[in-house]
């Protein structure tokens, strides 16, 4: 079976006191290739741990995740990820960064140098290929570390809050950004965001998540995500739906953090 299968996943951190944390329970879904899909849900339902192990960075206490009908039992090329923070090497200059996947798979920098630069065209960095990482803005970092992903050609993108730590319309730029490359390259791309807009806008499939232990609660098909690979989004924004699915969502984790309050009340 191609695409992603995560399998009856569930996770439980053991901790040193000898209780235990229940993160995941029972996660199953299907992601077909070229699929974009944002995860949503209040702290604490287990979105960051389902991309670790997604990457291959954690092992499920039980389940499986399955890419292309194989096993994931660890970090693969097949996979990329993007942090919150670039996690960029400081030192070394924009195209040195982005090559950095090529040349660890065996590649001379002169026999990458054409797909790098290409890339660093699509992400708008082109003038900026031999400047350090420091001289750079907090989202030309993050174009960095798309490029970067990009360059070592993963069959799934995975990004965990990736745009989180940018100012407004640096974030709506990256946003349309995300979805030009999302059709450009057709990849399959799973995005975990704390905001209801962006889940909206970066979602054709919105998985909301509800915590303790982390399940999904509901999942959405939505059109706006497509609408906004060649429109301006705050115009998709204006898009029938939107205004009441927005609302929809954010009742629904407003109800899940009040429950957790009140859960951490009576435990008090």
């Amino acid at each position: 079976m191609s695409g992603l299968v995560i399998d009856n996943v569930s996770m439980r951190f053991d901790l040193p006191n000898g209780s235990s944390v229940q993160a995941l329970k029972n996660v199953s879904l299907e992601l077909a290739e070229g699929e974009l899909m944002s995860v949503l849900g209040p702290s604490g339902c287990g979105k960051t741990t389902l991309l670790n192990i997604v990457a291959g960075f954690l092992a499920p206490t039980e389940g499986r995740v399955l890419l292309g009908g194989e096993a994931v039992d660890g970090p693969g090329p097949e996979r990329g990820m993007v942090f919150q923070q670039g996690a960029l090497f400081e030192w070394m200059s924009v195209r040195k960064n982005v090559s950095f996947g090529p040349r660890m798979k065996g590649q001379s920098e002169r026999s990458s140098a054409a797909e790098v630069d290409h890339l660093l065209d699509v992400v708008g960095l082109g003038d900026f290929k031999d400047k350090a990482i420091y001289e750079l803005s907090g989202g030309m970092q993050q174009r960095v570390a798309l490029a970067r992903c990009l360059a070592n050609d993963p069959e799934v993108i995975l990004m965990d809050e990736p745009l989180g730590a940018l100012d407004a319309l640096t974030r709506e730029k990256m946003q349309g950004l995300v979805l030009r490359l999302w059709k450009e390259t057709g990849k399959t791309i799973i995005l975990i965001t704390h905001s209801v807009e962006e889940a909206l806008l970066l979602g054709e499939r919105l998985l909301v998540m509800a915590p303790r232990p982390g399940r999904i609660h509901r999942e959405y098909r939505l059109p706006f995500a497509d609408m906004g690979v060649n429109a301006d989004l705050r115009e998709v924004k204006k898009a029938d739906g939107y205004g009441e699915k927005r609302e929809e969502i954010l009742s629904m984790i407003w109800d899940m953090e009040e429950e957790i309050m009140g859960r951490a009340e009576k435990a008090a």
